[in-house]
């Protein structure tokens, strides 16, 4: 079964940061990586539907004219808007796919440490709802962990293994490390950073 909002807060119960995300350089790097991989400089409007304490989410404002943050533990919804406070253009909410689906379309999607959670029928309707507010020639940036994980419901690899079988989605990018596994698609026909960018 899908590993609900009452199991992300118990972990915030017991710790205000339970994977470590504000400690080292694991993750740090990690999201270096993730901002790196972005094929365009700047997007419109993005949806970040995992926002945990916001670490990731105040760099991705940086790159954003409108942000949407969601998570569905309370305390990382407060932790997340008490970060981003001054960012008038960040909106912060409780809430989870595919349970609830955001308004509107979005150029960017980031699925961070986030599908592993959900059991085979939520994850097909996750990717439904994802597919269904990216705009075309948007890009789902999504990036897990690949180490075992007994309590969740799959692995991270099983995860990207199905998002590469989505026939509307043409992947762009792909990094592979022991830990994790970052990959990009875009919504229809892809177009490497070069091609983004305009360079000949």
């Amino acid at each position: 079964m899908s590993l609900g909002p009452d199991y992300f807060d118990g972990l915030y119960a017991a710790d205000a940061d339970p994977w470590g995300i504000e400690r080292g350089w694991y993750e740090e790097r990690k999201r270096a990586v993730v901002l790196a991989s972005l094929p365009r400089p700047r997007y419109a409007r993005a949806f970040e539907p995992g926002c945990a304490g916001g670490a990731l989410s105040v760099e991705l404002a940086g790159r954003c004219d409108e942000l949407v943050c969601w998570d569905p533990a309370t305390r990382a919804v407060e932790a997340t808007r008490a970060r981003l406070a001054d960012r008038a253009h960040v909106r912060v909410e409780e809430g989870a796919l595919p349970a609830r689906v955001p308004e509107g379309t979005f150029d960017l999607v980031v699925a961070s440490e986030l599908v592993y959670y959900l059991d085979a029928g939520d994850r097909e309707e996750f990717w439904r709802a994802v597919e269904g507010c990216l705009r075309p020639g948007g890009h789902l940036l999504a990036v897990h962990w690949l180490r075992e994980a007994p309590e969740y419901p799959v692995e991270g690899t099983a995860v990207h293994d199905e998002l590469a079988s989505r026939p509307g989605l043409t992947r762009t990018v792909r990094h592979d490390e022991a830990d994790f596994r970052l990959e990009v698609y875009a919504r229809g026909p892809a177009r490497s950073v070069a091609e983004e960018t305009e360079l000949r």
